[in-house]
């Protein structure tokens, strides 16, 4: 017992390692934690998948193929990501103020209710053209989505209501709400959706054109991709280019600096949970309008939760929420058929995992420093 306490007394680590915060965050670095992180998820996930039994190598190989291999497979990728990047952009207006806003995936859900509601209430009559149809119904979905964003923004900012936990339980509420209607008033002889709407409801797509241009033929690519691209524009300029987007930033980096600016605390919080939601709802339109074709129950691939990680691993960038997306997309795509099963989602957690993780290296500077060994 003595001997074993005078070796560890003895025993000294060469090196040791502290973290000092940093006053300032070099440009280059979020880009730099932001794929650091991708490649330490994937090492980790080959050596996950190989504890399963599986081959890595070909897994990865499969997932590159299955959703970039070709032009058809990448179109598929793209409708995927379509919705990704909305509810990306969603999360990164509300995460740029610290509103932790986790009710995307109930926000999309009412987006795609409230649009449904204009064609099967009906509250546009079927022969509506849909040069008009379209619009409303990207109204609609807009509207329903905000209003869901309203409810637990006024609650934070009225009584200061943890939104984490309102915007998740709203998720429930949205999704039974859905169920409810395609089980009952809307359901096509009972089954868990509601009748196909009709054309002028549908958002136009590639295949679409395929007459005028045969190459497009099979490509189901729609116009939703172009809601998310301006979509990134306008969240871009207004986060970055206008006083609304400088009292955004001022609010998350303090809120006690916003105050004594003078900057409506109050009124921010409702206002940016309501367009967060809204851009969710309109990613719900544009995934029933231009994907499926109907209300039902499934139509979301947990987008919502996905688009928090798109997010983070952008960091806040919008731009870079677009090709986060296109790489998400590209993992649900190819989730498909890779084996083992669940690879693409396990991939998705391990990446949360480590994109938090890799903030550390955001706030702090690691110093790695030989200890000197005193021989006494």
């Amino acid at each position: 017992m003595a001997m074993t306490e005078s070796i560890a007394k003895g025993f000294h680590f060469p090196f040791s390692v502290r973290f000092e915060q940093r006053l300032s965050t070099p440009a280059w670095l979020p880009a730099l934690t932001s794929v650091g992180s991708l490649v330490v998820a994937f090492m980790i996930g080959a050596v996950v998948i190989w504890a399963a039994g599986g081959d890595a190598i070909a897994s990865y190989e499969h997932i590159v193929k299955a959703a970039f291999g070709d032009i058809g497979v990448f179109n598929d990728t793209l409708v995927k990501a379509t919705p990704l990047i909305l509810i990306g952009l969603a999360c990164t207006l509300a995460f740029r103020m610290k509103l932790w806003n986790i009710g995307a995936e109930g926000q999309f859900y009412m987006g795609a209710w409230g649009a449904s509601a204009i064609v099967l209430a009906p509250i546009l009559p079927p022969t509506t053209p849909g040069i008009l149809m379209i619009p409303i119904m990207m109204l609609a979905g807009f509207a329903c989505g905000a209003l869901w964003g309203l409810i637990p923004g006024f609650l934070k900012a009225r009584f200061n209501v943890n939104e984490i936990i309102t915007t998740l339980m709203m998720n429930y509420i949205a999704t039974s709400w859905v169920l409810f209607w395609v089980f009952g008033v809307w359901s096509e002889a009972g089954f868990q959706m509601s009748p196909v709407f009709p054309k002028s409801a549908w958002l136009p797509r590639l295949t679409d054109y395929a007459k005028q241009f045969p190459e497009l033929g099979g490509l189901t690519l729609h116009a939703g991709i172009l809601f998310g691209l301006i979509a990134t524009v306008v969240v871009w300029f207004f986060i970055s280019r206008s006083r609304w987007g400088y009292e955004i930033r001022l609010i998350g980096d303090s809120k006690q600096a916003a105050f004594y600016a003078g900057v409506n605390i109050v009124r921010n919080t409702v206002l940016v949970m309501m367009v967060s939601g809204g851009l969710a709802g309109l990613a719900g339109m544009a995934e029933i309008s231009g994907v499926v074709h109907r209300l039902q129950g499934s139509i979301s691939n947990n987008y919502g939760f996905t688009g928090i990680i798109i997010a983070w691993l952008a960091k806040l960038n919008p731009f870079a929420v677009v090709l986060v997306a296109i790489l998400f997309g590209g993992l649900i795509n190819a989730g498909r058929e890779i084996q083992p099963s669940g690879v693409p989602r396990m991939l998705q957690g391990i990446i949360l995992f480590c994109v938090i993780a890799s903030d550390v290296l955001l706030r702090y500077r690691v110093r790695i420093a030989r200890n000197q060994v005193n021989h006494d």
